[in-house]
């Protein structure tokens, strides 16, 4: 399976990005997790400092556009085959800004694409 990382992962269960944690490891993805905290869910220990994670797939993101600004050069270096924005992360200039460089960007639910099997196609 591919890694996935997840920003803005969280150890409130009411969080989605618990939810989709726990949802990539039941569905035996490999999954990286950045946090403002540490914590762990499901197995995968949050880091707190941006690392420079080698062969990441996708980055599904759970940060509001008005805190991406930190991320975008991070998430660039990564060079991710692709971009998730969740409900509520949108962000057409960032989007924009993947696009130029060559990363797919998709505005959609990740848990929403485990559930229908779409997670693994798009």
């Amino acid at each position: 399976m591919k890694r996935t990382l997840v920003i803005g992962a969280s150890t409130n269960p009411d969080r989605y990005s618990f939810k989709a944690i726990n949802r990539l490891v039941q569905h035996g993805h490999e999954v990286l997790a950045l946090g403002l905290k540490t914590g762990e869910v499901a197995g995968v220990v949050f880091d707190t400092e941006k690392q420079l994670y080698k062969d990441i797939d996708t980055v599904t993101l759970y940060v509001g556009p008005q805190n991406q600004t930190d991320y975008m050069d991070y998430i660039e270096s990564l060079r991710p085959r692709r971009v998730i924005f969740n409900p509520g992360t949108e962000n057409t200039v960032f989007e924009q800004r993947l696009r130029i460089k060559g990363i797919q960007t998709e505005q959609a639910c990740t848990l929403v694409l485990l559930a229908t099997d779409l997670y693994d196609t798009l």
